[in-house]
């Protein structure tokens, strides 16, 4: 996108300031360029290669992280927090002899396995296997799965090569421990398998508070912040509950009023039949249901019986309008005979 001699046009010619291909006689003379809205321009804003791809991270807070994976890893509640299926194992950490070391075949490998307790583990993975989301999917990386248990050895004798076929198991060795594969995604618990050996250079390794770590300079394992992790039992103790406030208890909030015409479920808490006579209602209301036709049947009743009644009780001149209209004329006439004799009397 950016081989050829391209330059702004400027203004003053009618088109955008966007720089153009120079020449002529072709259909690329005069087209835009390098930009990323032009054909064949660079994208916006690309991925720089001297991007700040590494941080740099104290040597003692790695060698922390390190030992508390490992910690983290022999509590059940953090191990299947993590999602590790471990209802079948024995213990935690669990520790098996070295023979696990000289297994050279995957099926004997497997075999190890579901002896130890991990064929629900085994199966959590297999079934986990999904396509990944996005573009890595066509980028060699087309699926994902979930990750299984960590066996860590002390010697090789072929336990990498057994097991390097089975999904979602991995080795490593204990000199060497890698906190991505203690604590994959940053969240620590994994389930680790140990052989005896490796279990036992741990303390070669790391050593205890008083001794100091003998194969890692300068270093000792951290210190317990709590000597009583269990939080819970000294938040609830009476040292600390008798100089606490009291509970404030929330102010108490009167609900909404619903207007029951407008409101169903208002309406059905007062009347809880409201919902059936609405259904009646809309019944009657559609052609065909037999409600509907009992509705009509009842309408041609009434109409016929208001008909007989005014067959036989408003005849010609004894209905109701006629016999008020009457009481209007005589009342007239009456009032028209007294002014005429009024106006006899004052001639004479």
């Amino acid at each position: 996108g950016y081989e050829t001699a391209a330059e702004s046009w400027g203004t003053g010619r009618a088109v955008a300031r966007v720089p153009r291909a120079p020449g002529g006689g072709t259909h690329r003379a005069g087209q835009g360029a390098f930009g990323n809205m032009c054909r064949g321009g660079g994208m916006f804003n690309p991925t720089k290669t001297w991007r700040r791809w590494h941080r740099r991270v104290n040597v003692t807070q790695k060698r922390h992280a390190v030992a508390t994976a490992l910690a983290a890893s022999s509590l059940p509640p953090l191990v299947m927090a993590r999602g590790h299926r471990i209802g079948q194992v024995s213990e935690l950490p669990l520790v098996v002899t070295d023979g696990l070391e000289s297994i050279t075949k995957t099926k004997q490998a497997v075999e190890v396995l579901k002896k130890l307790g991990c064929s629900e583990e085994l199966q959590r993975i297999i079934d986990s296997k999904k396509i990944r989301a996005g573009k890595g999917k066509a980028r060699n990386r087309r699926y994902t799965m979930r990750r299984g248990p960590l066996i860590i050895y002390n010697e090789d004798n072929g336990i990498v090569r057994a097991c390097r076929n089975i999904p979602g198991v991995e080795t490593a060795n204990v000199m060497r421990l890698n906190l991505l594969r203690l604590a994959p995604g940053g969240h620590f618990g994994r389930f680790v398998i140990w052989t005896e050996s490796a279990f036992k250079k741990l303390g070669e390794i790391y050593g205890s508070l008083k001794s100091g770590a003998p194969l890692k300079k300068n270093y000792t394992l951290p210190r317990a912040a709590m000597e009583n992790a269990d939080v819970a039992r000294i938040i609830n103790s009476t040292e600390v509950q008798s100089v606490l406030r009291p509970k404030l208890e929330p102010p108490k909030k009167s609900g909404i009023k619903a207007n029951p015409l407008k409101n169903k479920a208002a309406m059905e808490r007062l009347n809880p039949y409201a919902p059936e006579k609405t259904a009646a209602l809309k019944k009657a209301q559609e052609k065909g249901t037999p409600e509907q036709k009992e509705v009509e049947n009842k309408r041609k009743a009434r109409i016929a019986a208001s008909k007989e009644y005014n067959k036989k009780h408003k005849r010609g001149d004894a209905t109701f309008y006629k016999t008020l209209m009457k009481a209007f004329e005589t009342a007239k006439a009456k009032a028209d005979k007294k002014d005429d004799k009024a106006e006899e009397e004052e001639g004479e």
